[in-house]
This record gives structure tokens, sequence and C-alpha cells, in this order.
């Protein structure tokens, strides 16, 4: 599907056909394309929770404010960031040190600036695992509407509640939920409503 096309039908789908199925084989595909999204270093401080069981939904629904969505959905995903995805344990830094060849000099100068910009403060650690996993989130929507899944972003959520229920680490930080499925079409969607454009949210300096 054309780019401009997918962002003029992609929609925040609020009603989810909860008798259709999205096969795992599909959120596969889905999820592999939209890993090409950028990240800083290409150190992809990410993961993702798929919550599909009745249990596990029963858990996330208090946590995401009761909205039915969850429940209809046959997938929600929990986009998780990892405010320490730049440190030595991130398995990227060996793939670079393969892709640069073995310069040992360059990856270790990468690694130093990567510490200092996303690591030295707390709040540059939360920009780092909020922007990147932010990336990720936009990229998996685009993906899922061109294989014809429908999805709902959602961050009204209780953050604290759901990194303690699904087992985060301490680095990580709950950046949204994605709901994808398909839109249930005995309901109806409110109409697009307008976007700021450029001239409205854009300044040339």
């Amino acid at each position: 599907m054309e780019t401009n096309i997918l962002f003029n039908e992609r929609r925040s789908v609020n009603f989810f056909d909860k008798d259709k199925n999205l096969s795992d084989e599909l959120l596969k595909d889905i999820v592999n394309v939209a890993v090409l999204a950028p990240s800083g270093f290409n150190l992809q401080p990410w993961r993702i929770i798929a919550v599909q069981s009745e249990t596990s939904k029963q858990m996330l629904f208090p946590l995401a404010n009761k909205q039915e969505k969850v429940m209809d959905a046959p997938v929600v995903l929990i986009v998780v960031g990892d405010k320490e995805g730049y440190n030595n344990s991130n398995p990227v830094w060996n793939e670079m040190l393969q892709s640069v060849g073995g310069n040992v000099q360059m990856v270790e100068g990468a690694k130093q600036a990567a510490a200092y910009l996303y690591g030295s403060s707390e709040e540059r650690k939360i920009k780092f695992a909020e922007s990147n996993a932010g990336l990720l989130s936009m990229s998996l929507m685009i993906a899922a509407k061109e294989f014809g899944v429908d999805s709902h972003p959602m961050s009204g959520i209780d953050f604290d509640g759901l990194h303690k229920a699904f087992g985060l680490k301490e680095s990580e930080a709950v950046v949204m939920l994605i709901c994808l499925g398909y839109y249930d079409s005995t309901k109806q969607l409110y109409p697009r409503r307008p976007r700021r454009s450029f001239g409205e949210i854009a300044t040339i300096v």
C-alpha cells in the first residue's frame, strides 16, 4: 500500500470484532516489519508483551481503565522501553562490532557516546526509552495497516500497575498499549477530526 494511503486509512479503532482472530504468524509478520523503525545507535531498546489469553486480558483490563477494546481486540501489545538499553549487556553492540569489521575503537567510542547521551541523567534515560519505543509504536500501527489489521494506541493507563503486574525489570518502562485486531463494522467510528497543518505547527528559522 502506498504510504500516503496507509496514513490516510489508518484510524484509531475503538470497536474490534471479538469473533475475528489475529494469528500468531500475522502478528510476527507485523512486528518483523515494524522493527525496521530507527533507534539511537540501532540499539533497539524495546520489547513487546503480546497479551492474548483471557487470563492476561483480565489482568490488563482494570489497568487500562476498563476500556472494552482491551477485551475485544484479539491482541493487546504492551510496548516497553529499556532505560538502560545503551549499556554493555545489549547484544546489538556485538553485532555492531561485526558490522564494522572488528573495529573495537569505533565501537567503544560509540558506547561512550551512548552512555553520555542516554545515561548521564534519569531524564535522559527516560527520554531514551520512550522516544525510541515511541518510534517502534508508530511503526507497529503502520505495519499493521499494511497487513489489513486495525489498531488503537492507549496511554490512559496505570503505568506503575502494568510494570508490577507484568513483571518488568527496574530499568524498563511501559510506553503505551496498542490494541490490534479488526474493526467491528457493525459499529460506527466518529469522523476523522481535522489535524493542524504545517502552517499551524511549523516554524522555519
